[in-house]
Order: C-alpha cells, then sequence, then structure tokens
C-alpha cells in the first residue's frame, strides 16, 4: 500500500472577499484549481472591523460550496427563500447549479469569527441542475472520539462515524481532526483522490519522507496514494479535504465556473438581464 507524502506546502495569502472581509486564501491562488476544489478561504478575526460587512448578495452559478463554522455566528438568505443562521461547528454545504443569489452576513457585533469556505467543481451534467442544499447542525454531525484523537465527520466515514453527504459525484471526504501531542492519524484514501491538509493549529508530520516545517493556518498538498499517516509533533487541529478529479476543462468568471468561456459570458448576460435564477 502506497504511503501518501507532502508533494507541496503553501502559505496562504492574505485578501478580502465580499464587502471586505479579511481572510486567507490558499487554493484559488496557488494552486489556482487542485481538481475538483476551486478554492479555499479561512477567515477568522477577533476584529469586528475585519468581517461586519460580511458577504452582501452575490451570484454563484456552476459550483459547490461549503462553509465551515468555527467560532461566531452567520446569517444566510438567498433568493430560493432559503434563510438560516450558522453557529459554531455547523455546516452549510450548497450545490449552486444553474444558479443563486445569496448572503452571508455575520449575525455578531463582536466576538470572534472563525470559520472556512471551501469551493467544489461540479462536472459539465451538473451545473445548470436545480440548487439543493444540505444544513449540518454541529450536535448533529458524526464524530469519533478515542484517546488520541477527536474527528468530526462532514463527509466520508471515519470507522462508525459517516458524514451526512452521500452519494456523491466526487465522493468527498471532510474530516476536522484534533490530535494529541505525540499522537497518530491513520487513513486509507483512494488512490484516484486528490488531497490536502489544512493546519489550522499546532505543527504535524505526514509520511515517512522529511518535509519542510509545517505549523499553523497552512495549506498541504498531499501525493496520490493509499495510506495517510500523520503525526502530532504538538498538540493539533486540521482538516483533511479529499475528493475524486472531474477531469474537466474549466473556465472561471468571478462566482461563476463552467466549461467554456461562452457559458460565463452567458451567466454574466444571465445576471445582468435578471434571467440568472432559475424555478
Amino acid at each position: 500500500m502506497k504511503s501518501i507524502e507532502v508533494e507541496k506546502v503553501i502559505e496562504p495569502i492574505s485578501a478580502s472577499d465580499g464587502a471586505g472581509v479579511k481572510l486567507k486564501r490558499s487554493i484559488g491562488v496557488e494552486p489556482n484549481y487542485f481538481d475538483p476544489f476551486l478554492m479555499l478561504d479561512e477567515f477568522g478575526s477577533e476584529n469586528s472591523e475585519d468581517y461586519i460587512a460580511g458577504f452582501p448578495p452575490h451570484p454563484h452559478r456552476g459550483i459547490e460550496t461549503v462553509t465551515y463554522m468555527l467560532a461566531g455566528d452567520f446569517e444566510h438568505k438567498d433568493s430560493t427563500g432559503g434563510e438560516g443562521r450558522m453557529t459554531a461547528g455547523d455546516v452549510q454545504w450548497m450545490k449552486t447549479g444553474s444558479g443563486i443569489i445569496h448572503s452571508e452576513m455575520p449575525a455578531m457585533k463582536e466576538g470572534k469569527l472563525h470559520g472556512f469556505q471551501l469551493w467544489i467543481n461540479m462536472p459539465s451534467s451538473m451545473k445548470m441542475d436545480k440548487p439543493e442544499y444540505h444544513y449540518i447542525d454541529a450536535d448533529k454531525m458524526s464524530v469519533h472520539k478515542d484517546n488520541d484523537k477527536q474527528i468530526k465527520v462532514i463527509a466520508g466515514k471515519f470507522q462508525k462515524a459517516a458524514g451526512p453527504i452521500k452519494k456523491h459525484n466526487v465522493k468527498p471526504i471532510y474530516f476536522d481532526v484534533e490530535l494529541k501531542e505525540d499522537k497518530e492519524f491513520n487513513f486509507e484514501i483512494p488512490s484516484s483522490h486528490n488531497s490536502f491538509i489544512y493546519l489550522i493549529e499546532g505543527e504535524i508530520k505526514i509520511g515517512k519522507r522529511k518535509h519542510d516545517k509545517v505549523k499553523d493556518s497552512t495549506l498541504i498538498l498531499l501525493t496520490n496514494g493509499e495510506k495517510l499517516k500523520v503525526t502530532a509533533l504538538t498538540k493539533a487541529k486540521f482538516l483533511l479535504i479529499s475528493g475524486k478529479p472531474i477531469g474537466e476543462q474549466i473556465a472561471r468568471g468571478g462566482p461563476f465556473v463552467m466549461n467554456t468561456k461562452q457559458e460565463i459570458l452567458q451567466a454574466i448576460d444571465d445576471y445582468h438581464n435578471g434571467n440568472f435564477v432559475k424555478q
């Protein structure tokens, strides 16, 4: 069984999105695309000026957005009439399909806000499907816990803990792992998958080979293989995210990701002409 090793260690860049929310962006910069993953942002601050303006109404087409809250509250509203409040530990998995206009605004004026947003590509056959949602409440999330570690399972399965995202085309794995110092996390991943770890805090070693030091808010792209071994050099917390590549050409235009430039231009035209949201 082939060991999974570190392919590349990437320091996220400081960026802003929405109405000026400060964040750290990794996927979406370098690499620009890690099939099927289009973007990964970490947003977090105890200074309300860094997040209070939020993400006012904006459109999406052709992607999935996965928002995972670690701290703070966000209110969501969208063009389908859906609305809700995300609190610490909650996940919103949104398949935008043919098009949706939504807003994500902080439901707090002070305190710590911390979370992640991941963009996943959709295959051409699904890009114009009807939008779909999965809301995962923190208290309903499957969790594996033993003397060495705790694993919150958003997608995929770890031992008896299974995530609620089923029959997904990229067969995603999305774990939030907390590992005690000097303990190991071992997991088998399909060799067909592209995988990465986002280290939130602490210091870890991955695989058998020597690699650059990785500590706090770092993106680690992994080689293809089957056996993943992570050792915590200090108490550590990280996301493990993995998915089967789609293998299609993509065209990007801001919040739209399609297969051709013409489809991007059509999305822009639909949005400006009021034909964007398909009921």
